[in-house]
C-alpha cells in the first residue's frame, strides 16, 4: 500500500492473531502456520495474543520459536501478550522472554516500544504474596547466598552405577 501524497509504501499495520485457551501438539503446527502467514503477507509487526491462553506445552513453545525465526528473517517482529501465571511460566522458564517481548496487554503490545514490564516481573510480583523467598531466608535454608553455586555432590552419590 502507498502513501497516495508522499508515493512511499504506508507504515504496515500490526497484525494480531488470535491463539486458543490450548496450545499442544494437537494444534501447535496449525498456529505456527497461522503467524507465520502472518509475515508473508508483509506485516512488520504481529502480535500473539495469547491473553486466552491457559496451557501452553513445548509444541506451542516450539512454535513460538518458529515464528520467531520467520519474523527474523521477514524483518519484522513477533509480540506475545500473555497474562496467565502458567504460560507466563512455562515461557519464562525456557526464556523465551529473553528475545521475545511480552506484553500484558493488546493495548501495550500495538504501541510502539518496549514493554512497560517484563514478564519475568509480572509473574515475580504474583509470587510475591507469601511464598516469596528473602535472601535471608535463602541463607538459612542453603547457607548460600542467592546466585552462589550448588557444593558439588558427594562421591558416594555421584559413583552409583
Amino acid at each position: 500500500m502507498r502513501d497516495p501524497q508522499r508515493g512511499t509504501p504506508a507504515p504496515a499495520r500490526p497484525v494480531v492473531v488470535t491463539l486458543p485457551t490450548e496450545i499442544d501438539i494437537s494444534n501447535a503446527e496449525r498456529l505456527g502456520e497461522d503467524l507465520c502467514a502472518a509475515f508473508a503477507v508483509g506485516a512488520t509487526t504481529v502480535i500473539a495474543d495469547m491473553t486466552r491462553t491457559r496451557f501452553c506445552d513445548s509444541s506451542g513453545i516450539s512454535m513460538l520459536v518458529m515464528a520467531h525465526r520467520k519474523a527474523a528473517a521477514s524483518h519484522a517482529e513477533l509480540r506475545l501478550v500473555a497474562i496467565s501465571t502458567a504460560v507466563l511460566r512455562a515461557l519464562t522458564l525456557v526464556r523465551i522472554d529473553n528475545f521475545l517481548p511480552v506484553y500484558p496487554s493488546v493495548a501495550d503490545a500495538l504501541r510502539p516500544g518496549p514493554p512497560p514490564e517484563l514478564a519475568t516481573d509480572r509473574l515475580s510480583d504474583r509470587r510475591t504474596a507469601g511464598s516469596a523467598i528473602s535472601p535471608a531466608r535463602l541463607r538459612a535454608r542453603t547457607g548460600r547466598e542467592n546466585g552462589q553455586p550448588l557444593p558439588p555432590a558427594p562421591p558416594e552419590l555421584t559413583n552409583r552405577v
